[in-house]
Formats: structure tokens, C-alpha cells, sequence
């Protein structure tokens, strides 16, 4: 499918939606959205001047969706790696384009990262579909309101609070398959006990469990290729999590706590199977928060949470050849972070203008200890070799304080002639402990300018502070933590945040139960941080690593280097057609590419050696070095049409479809040392369908198939993805 196409098809389902809702404006309207998560203030969301998706609790289950991942990919400008993948492949985010650590994730308003990373970036797939009221999603950037990594858009899971007096419950089973000798069971039980009072409290546990799949893509056609495959990467996960609260007309308090624990067989890389290899993740959250309404005009609000996690990762002795033989290699690696967040608001609201003021601290942590032995086959000492780094040494942290003001103001404050105007912006003054201070901005005016529709335009500025990892390096050598000929470090704690400009013009507009929206955005963000390798700067690039005798390297490390420009166009359109009939889809279109600059070069830095960029190869030298198009960052369109011939009964259907785009592979010719390259993946389209049916008073069936026509495809080359997969789930709601 073609671009033109993917516009065809939206224009004629826009073409249909709009017809059907002149001829039929339904009695029952769907109630105006209100959301929090874009100007942090409660506002309908057809007066909010940005892009925003909200996904209900309702619509979670209507959508059939496994996974966050899977739910996350099926909204405009969002692409989600693994998502389709084995049940816990690392999951990663992009959003406009933007880096995998460049979203912004929240639970109840509270960041959610991996300090243990090596970007910071959280894996989609540690999250759980699990204790969830919405899900709200703004697009653009957004550090104005939510500081660091806030440059692709911000992703705000609110969890449920306080339903109706007594008990309600929410109970479900699901089991499927999802290729050959493949096997998923999940189960999910929520409680919620409310008193009339106000006070509430709530339980839920949810556990999956996958087995059959082999994640990797077995593409070796050598007969002599000895090949181990364990055939099934399993995977398990445990959520559970407890909330108590009291809420009323004055005052909501809450707090809650959450544990994941999940288990991994993952594979060496992609095509290469390891029966041996597992990660332990484990990661503890408590959130708590307080607001209290002053007055119909004041009021204040303070959340904070802390976070914390631990992943081991084991790569024992793996058979590597029909003898029977092992490699004799045991590798281990923990890696723990540890995240605290801490942010006081108050929110001022008169007729035509709203204020926010707020500040906060937020704060990072993390620990690396890993261990490589090799076990000696010769019978003679040492029995075994070991070699151990360590961050306890360096001990990495950081913290980034912050204040920040946004306002809302609206035409009819100053006349009521001009009461369709309104302009929102705000500022952020952020300081680091390594890097300083650091000033966001935004601009956002808009004007209605028909019955129910908004024209809006926004120019802001983000920020993302570079990792733990990035800044500490992550492990020490011991002995050897820095290269002997220049010191340097892998980690640089001189780096800069990586920083955005964001200019975004879009239109949206509601006919009666149809919403329509189009956007297009502009980003540039300077400072890219990269991985380099440094050459002898007294050695030609074209002799480098050919002469043994003398050595040319100068170590590796972080530096910020490039300049990163994507742009796009997103169409939406979400419409309730009839009572029987409802149709969403949406277009995203993306490109990019990114410039490197000797001129950006810090030479204190690298000492003035030669610079290889890890990433794709190349070396900076006295020319701007421009590569087009990102890896992983493809285009894609979504439909979803749900039929209800009865009450009781909806059939729904769902089509992806996801452009062609890059991806990368270690290419062992770029350099002495060798580097990224890239390579095509193909474009894909799947299809799913699914029938839910109301059997009797809260119990109810959905029967779902997804990738109807077992398509074979990648989202990442080398590892495989599902086949053709049959689920049923039962649900009983009380």
C-alpha cells in the first residue's frame, strides 16, 4: 500500500463519516471528553489547542489488546516496536519520529523510567494493561509541563479510583494461541470496595504466561551449521497492585503500590538462538498525591512516587556443537535503578484565563555489577578466568530540579468579541546537577473558527538530559577504566542535553458525534548524543587498524553530535456513525534524517581525534555528513470499524498497515572495529477481527483472531513475530 492510498482510504471513510452524521445527529451524543494531561488542568478536550488521543478503560476492552504495546501502536503517530513480537521482547516507543527515550511515560502523572538503561528508555513491555481508568495521550513537545525526554509526546496511564458505593469487580480469563505449539494464559481480577463516605480501596493482581515461541528468525540454510534452537522463549509476568483513597467535593488523597515481576528466554541476537539466556526484571512502584479544591477558583495538588528496579540477566553455557560440547562461558549482569519524583502545583481558574504554577524535584539512581567467566578446558590453573565491572566505585545519580508556569487565556477576558481566541504557553526553568540550567518555552494559540472546530498552532522548545549510563559510563574497569593513551572515559559527564524546536499547525473539528483532526509538525533537536568510536588523530583514516604492530584506538565515549530533523502529517477521524456502526482511523506520515557537523564538535572532549560515529559508520571530517531517514521510524495507518446488529452482540475489525523502513545490523567493515549499518524492512499490513458478546448480566465472551491472514513479517530484523493467533476471554463485572 502506497501513500497515495493510505490518503485515498482516509478521505473516503472522512467522506462517509461526515455524510452519515448529517443524516443522522443521534439523540444520545457521546459526552465531552475532559482531559488533564495537556495543560495539567481539567479542559474539554475540543478546546485543548494540541494533538490528543484518550483511550477509556471501556475502549481497552473493546479493543482486545493484549498489551499496551499492541494498544499503543494502533494510535496515530505512534510506532512501537515488539509490539507484535514474542509476549516480553523489549518493547520500544516512537512517537513523531522522535528517539525511543524521547516519550514521556506517566503513571498518575508520575515519570516512569529505567535509570538502568542505557538511554533511560523504559521498555513498553514491563507495563500492564492492568488497574487502568484511561489513558491520555499528547503529542508534540511538551517539556513546558513535563520537563526532560517530553520531545515526541507524553503518554499519562491513570489508574482507576473510586467507582460506585459497595463492591464492584472486574474478573477475567483469556487463552489463545498464537502459532505452532504455542500457548498465552492470563488472568486478571480486580476488587473495589467504596464507602458513601468517600473512602475506597482497590486490589488487583493480573498474570500471564506465554510458551512455544522462538523469538529469533532461523535463516541459516548451511548444512554444517550446527544449530541448538531451545524452540521456545518463554515468558511469564506477575502484576499486582493495592490503592486506598478518600475523595470528595473538597478533597481527593490517595496512595498505591504497584509490583511487576516478569521472566524472560530471550536469544543472543537476531538469527542467532541461545537455549541458556534469561532476564529477571522486578520493578516496585509507590504513588501517592493529595489535591484539595480551596475554593471554586484555587486549588492545590501534590503527587510524587518512588520507583525502584532490578534486572538480572544470565547468560549460562550454551551446546555449540553435536558433541555435545559448551562454550564454557557463564555471563551475569545486575543492573538496578532507582527513581523519585516529588512536584507541588497549584491551578487558578477564572472565567477566560487559567493559571499553573508548580514546582518539584526528580531524582535518578542506578548499579551495575556484571561478571564473565570462562571455564578452563585444559586441566591446568587457573581453573576459571573472571573478569567483574562495577558502578560502585562512580556511584551514578543525578537530580534535576524545577519550576514551571503554564496559562491559559481566553479572548472573552478582554472582549466578547473576540471570545473564539485563545492563547496558552509557559515556561520551565530546570537545573541539573551536572549540566546546569535549562529553559523551556511554549506557545500555543488557537481560534474556533466553525461550529465545533479549533484551528491551533503551537511552537515550543523541549529538552532530554542525557543518562545515567551516558554521563558514568556505566562500568568500571577496575584497573583499566580509562583508555590508557587519553583517560577518556566512555561515560562523559560533560555532556549537554540533547534540545528541541517544535513548530505544529492542526485542525480539528466535530460534526455531531464525528471528530476530524489534522496535524502537522516540524521538529529539529540538536545535541544528538552519540556513541564514537576515537581514532589516533596522527594516523590517516585510510591506514587505521591495518598495521598491527601499533595501536590506533583512543577509546569510546558519548559525545553530542548531530542535529536531528523529522516531520509529518497525522489525519484522524473517530466517528459514531449510527447506533449500530463506529468507525476510528488514522494516517501518519514520517521523515527524517540527521546531520553531523565538524563544527558541533567539542575537540576538549575527544583531544582532536578522529571520530567514528558508531550509529552508521562514518567518520567526521571536514564535511557535514547528512544520512536520510531514521531507523524504525516507518509511516502507518490504522482502521477500526465496530458493528452492533444487537445490543448484546459487536463484531470489530481492525487493519494496520506499516510502511517500509530501516533497521540496523553490525557491519563489521565500517572501521578497524566495525559499526551500524542499515537495511531495508518491508512494509506489512494485518488484519484482526473480533466478536464480544454480552452472555448474561456482567459475564460476556470475546472471541478474537489476530493476523487473520498469518502474515510474515519483522519489526525488527532477525527476530520473529506472531503468526495467526486465536484468543478467547471471558470477563465477569460486577
Amino acid at each position: 500500500m502506497k501513500k497515495e492510498k493510505i490518503f485515498q482510504l482516509t478521505s473516503a471513510l472522512m467522506f462517509l463519516a461526515l455524510n452519515l452524521s448529517a443524516q443522522d445527529s443521534l439523540k444520545n451524543k457521546q459526552l465531552n471528553e475532559v482531559v488533564v494531561s495537556a495543560t495539567r488542568s481539567e479542559k474539554n478536550i475540543n478546546d485543548v489547542g494540541r494533538s490528543i488521543t484518550v483511550v477509556t478503560s471501556d475502549d481497552i476492552k473493546k479493543s482486545g489488546a493484549n498489551s499496551i504495546a499492541e494498544l499503543l501502536s494502533q494510535q496515530e503517530g505512534m510506532y512501537v516496536v515488539g509490539a507484535g513480537q514474542n509476549p516480553g521482547m523489549t518493547s520500544s516507543i516512537f512517537t513523531r519520529g522522535a528517539n525511543s527515550n524521547q516519550t514521556v511515560i506517566l503513571i498518575d502523572g508520575v515519570r516512569i523510567t529505567d535509570p538502568s538503561a542505557i538511554n533511560n528508555s523504559i521498555d513498553v513491555a514491563e507495563l500492564s494493561l492492568a488497574n487502568i481508568e484511561k489513558i491520555e495521550i499528547v503529542r508534540g513537545s511538551h517539556s513546558t509541563l513535563y520537563g526532560s525526554a517530553a520531545i515526541g509526546g507524553v503518554v499519562n496511564i491513570i489508574t482507576k479510583k473510586a467507582t460506585k458505593p459497595g463492591l464492584s469487580l472486574d474478573a477475567s480469563v483469556t487463552g489463545g494461541s498464537f502459532g505452532k505449539n504455542t500457548q498465552q494464559l492470563a488472568e486478571n481480577l480486580y476488587v473495589n470496595y467504596a464507602l458513601k463516605n468517600g473512602f475506597y480501596i482497590a486490589a488487583e493482581v493480573s498474570n500471564a504466561n506465554v510458551k512455544g515461541q522462538n523469538a529469533t528468525n532461523d535463516t541459516v540454510t548451511v548444512a554444517s551449521v550446527y544449530k541448538h534452537s531451545d524452540k521456545s522463549d518463554d515468558f511469564s509476568k506477575l502484576d499486582w497492585v493495592g490503592k486506598a483513597g478518600f475523595q470528595n467535593k473538597k478533597l481527593d488523597v490517595y496512595a498505591s503500590y504497584k509490583q511487576t515481576q516478569q521472566l524472560t528466554d530471550i536469544d543472543k541476537t537476531a538469527y542467532k538462538d541461545d537455549d541458556n539466556y534469561t532476564i529477571d526484571f522486578k520493578r516496585s512502584l509507590m504513588t501517592y498525591g493529595a489535591a484539595y479544591k480551596f475554593n471554586d477558583k484555587l486549588n492545590f495538588s501534590f503527587i510524587g512516587g518512588l520507583s525502584t528496579m532490578k534486572r538480572i540477566a544470565i547468560d549460562d553455557s550454551s551446546v555449540i556443537d553435536a558433541a555435545g560440547n559448551f562454550d564454557r562461558t557463564y555471563n551475569k549482569g545486575i543492573y538496578e535503578g532507582k527513581v523519585i519524583s516529588n512536584e507541588l502545583q497549584a491551578n487558578y481558574a477564572v472565567k477566560g484565563f487559567n493559571l499553573v504554577v508548580g514546582g518539584g524535584m526528580y531524582g535518578e539512581q542506578m548499579k551495575a555489577n556484571t561478571s564473565y567467566l570462562y571455564y578452563n578446558s585444559w586441566g591446568f590453573p587457573p581453573d576459571y578466568v573472571e573478569l567483574k565491572t562495577s558502578t560502585d566505585s562512580v556511584n551514578p545519580k543525578s537530580t534535576l530540579a524545577n519550576i514551571f508556569l503554564h496559562a491559559d487565556i481566553g479572548g472573552e477576558l478582554i472582549s466578547e468579541k473576540i471570545k473564539a481566541f485563545s492563547i496558552s504557553g509557559g515556561f520551565r526553568m530546570s537545573n541539573h546537577n551536572l549540566f546546569g540550567t535549562n529553559l523551556t518555552y511554549e506557545i500555543n494559540p488557537s481560534i474556533k473558527v466553525l461550529e465545533g472546530g479549533l484551528l491551533y498552532a503551537t511552537v515550543a522548545s523541549g529538552f532530554n538530559a542525557p543518562s545515567l549510563y551516558q554521563l558514568y559510563d556505566a562500568t568500571d574497569y577496575k584497573t583499566w577504566d580509562t583508555q590508557y593513551t587519553t583517560g577518556l572515559t566512555r561515560g562523559n559527564k560533560k555532556l549537554d542535553p540533547e534540545r528541541s524546536q517544535t513548530v505544529e499547525v492542526g485542525y480539528k473539528q466535530k460534526i455531531n458525534n464525528t471528530t476530524l483532526s489534522a496535524a502537522f509538525y516540524h521538529t529539529v533537536v540538536k545535541n544528538v548524543i552519540e556513541y564514537v568510536y576515537l581514532w589516533d588523530k596522527n594516523i590517516g583514516l585510510d591506514t587505521l587498524g591495518q598495521n598491527w604492530s601499533r595501536d590506533d584506538y583512543r577509546g569510546d565515549t558519548y559525545i553530542n553530535l548531530g542535529t536531528m530533523t523529522t516531520q509529518g502529517v497525522e489525519l484522524g477521524i473517530n466517528s459514531k456513525m449510527s447506533e449500530k456502526l463506529s468507525v476510528s482511523a488514522n494516517v501518519s506520515l514520517v521523515t527524517g534524517k540527521i546531520n553531523y557537523r565538524p563544527s558541533d564538535v567539542d575537540t576538549a572532549q575527544t583531544q582532536g581525534n578522529h571520530i567514528q560515529i558508531y550509529g552508521n559508520g562514518a567518520f567526521i571530517t571536514s564535511k557535514e555528513v547528512e544520512t536520510l531517514g531514521l531507523s524504525r521510524r516507518p509511516s502507518t495507518a490504522n482502521l477500526s470499524l465496530t458493528y452492533s446488529p444487537i445490543k448484546e452482540v459487536s463484531i470489530r475489525t481492525d487493519v494496520r498497515y506499516v510502511g517500509s523502513r530501516a533497521d540496523v545490523y553490525y557491519e563489521p567493515t565500517f572501521g578497524p572495529y566495525g559499526a551500524l549499518g542499515t537495511l531495508a524492512v518491508e512494509q506489512y499490513t494485518l488484519w484482526d477481527i473480533s466478536l464480544r458478546v454480552a452472555i448474561y448480566k456482567g459475564l460476556s465472551a470475546n472471541v478474537r483472531v489476530e493476523n487473520v491472514l498469518d502474515k510474515k513479517y519483522f519489526e525488527i530484523n532477525g527476530f520473529s513475530t506472531r503468526g495467526r493467533g486465536f484468543y478467547l476471554t471471558l470477563r465477569y463485572t460486577l
